[in-house]
């Protein structure tokens, strides 16, 4: 099956296209820019770079991938971006390349990226990501498998943002986002435990309902119980195993960790009123 390009797109010789990618009209496709089985190229996309492409990748009209990333300490170094398979990048997205050579910017597969959300330099996004439109993202971000960020939102450098959680829109994120939270506002805080989200996912029904019934109960202590967080994650550690329940807790150690942004607070008891 011959490549489908349209005969207006300017494409590299030393890119490499499978055989089944379709290209649109007007698309720039880059030297070194490599696209897998089955991906679709909208109309006016721009490809450059160091890109990988992974299969059937929808990416719309207007995308700009793979250009320097906006980052003064980018002295040309050779760095990349990699995106895996069954993607959906909307409208107008931009994703830029790592700042420094043989870094990369990631995204895994199956994730949906909204209209003018932008990926910015080094950032980690890993599988089932859903990021609505006007979100962005600076640079070093990690967004964990199966978030949801809500539109027109605004997350500084280097938070890192976990499993399962929920972020509302118009937040601004400038600590780490624990995982199977619904975080909001500005300043945001940590509202309650992600249970539409958890449902949604399948963990409600693990083990009858145990992953659900020991997340909520390190939510209380976390978030509710009055205790400081060095005396909650101390609370923690007595909890029955659980896999879910482990990661939780080896991300706030983490977040606390000399160099990291934090964790997003609770909500003060005040506040509930």
């Amino acid at each position: 099956m011959a490549t489908l390009i349209h005969p207006t797109a300017v494409i590299h010789s030393g890119a490499q296209l499978h055989p089944t990618v379709q290209v649109g009209a007007y698309a720039v496709i880059g030297d070194n820019v490599t696209i897998g089985a089955g991906s679709l190229v909208g109309h006016h996309v721009v490809l450059e770079g160091h890109t990988e492409i992974g299969d059937r990748n929808h990416i719309f009209p207007g995308a700009v991938i793979g250009l320097e990333p906006q980052d003064l300490k980018y002295d040309g170094a050779v760095s990349l971006v990699k995106i895996g398979d069954d993607n959906q990048i909307r409208e107008f997205v931009t994703i830029h390349r790592a700042t420094f050579a043989g870094e990369v910017t990631s995204i895994g597969n199956n994730n949906m990226l909204m209209a003018n959300v932008h990926v910015g330099h080094n950032c980690s996004i890993e599988d089932q990501v859903i990021i609505s439109n006007a979100v962005a993202l600076a640079g070093h971000v990690h967004i964990e498998s199966r978030a949801r960020l809500s539109g027109v939102l605004g997350v500084h450098q280097f938070v890192h943002i976990g499993r399962h959680a929920m972020v509302g829109g118009m937040a601004r994120i400038d600590r780490d986002v624990p995982p199977y939270m619904t975080v909001e506002g500005n300043p945001s805080r940590v509202r309650a435990l992600n249970l539409i989200g958890l449902q949604r996912s399948g963990l409600a029904d693990e083990h009858q309902g145990q992953t659900m019934q020991l997340l909520k109960k390190a939510f209380r202590l976390i978030y509710r119980s009055g205790l400081t967080l060095n005396d909650a994650i101390e609370q923690l550690e007595l909890l029955p195993e659980n896999l879910h329940l482990q990661h939780l807790h080896q991300f706030i150690r983490q977040s606390l960790m000399p160099g990291r942004r934090g964790l997003t607070p609770g909500r003060r008891i005040k506040d509930e009123g």
